[in-house]
């Protein structure tokens, strides 16, 4: 009994260490970096920098239909599925544009810029440069799913209409953690807003 015992709490302390380890990996990732301007109770308003991003649009519907071909394809083309068979480091958040087709878009990281990066071997990516924005953001823990982003999306949508604010109506989900992350995920849905006075 005693030897259970101890063989699950090795287990379970083994669990904990990983976590622990991939928490600590998964702060180290570049991040699409960005400003705090206001806090309310539900959301913020933030100021992102200009960006690059490599992009595939999907026909497919909503989170759980296109979250696995549409980071099946981003990821190929990272983890050297180019024409120069090269490695690029993964950016944080993954980000997907929901509405009646699908974007999925990785940030491209700072050390890279479109007269270096290698082409890509799918058709289907294309890199889009955004200019710095201002967007309001709300946040949710655990796995995401269609419910939550509806959800969230819906709560967003009301405190921003509540403070008389004014929004692009293209919704954005932005997830932050690797599938195997069990602690501290997070999740968030992004709205640009229009003529935001600071």
């Amino acid at each position: 009994m005693k030897t259970l015992i101890i063989i699950t709490i090795s287990i379970v302390l083994l669990i904990v260490i990983i976590q622990i380890y991939i928490s600590r990996s998964t702060q180290q990732t570049e991040q699409h970096n960005y400003t705090v301007i206001k806090s309310y109770d539900k959301f913020e308003i933030r100021q992102y920098d200009s960006a690059l991003f490599s992009s595939v649009k999907l026909s497919k519907k909503g989170y759980k239909e296109s979250s696995s071909e549409g980071f099946r394809i981003l990821a190929g083309y990272i983890f050297g599925d180019n024409d120069a068979n090269e490695k690029i480091a993964m950016t944080t958040p993954v980000m997907m544009e929901l509405g009646d087709s699908t974007k999925m878009m990785f940030m491209v990281p700072k050390n890279k810029n479109l007269e270096n990066l290698p082409n890509p071997k799918n058709s289907k990516i294309v890199f889009e440069k955004q200019e710095e924005k201002i967007i309001a953001a709300i946040s949710f823990d655990g796995w995401a799913d269609d419910e939550k982003i509806e959800k969230y999306t819906s709560i967003l949508k009301e405190e921003l209409l509540k403070e008389k604010l004014n929004f692009v109506n293209k919704f954005t989900f932005m997830g932050y953690n690797p599938p195997y992350e069990v602690m501290n995920r997070r999740n968030e849905i992004v709205v640009e807003l229009i003529d935001y006075k600071k």
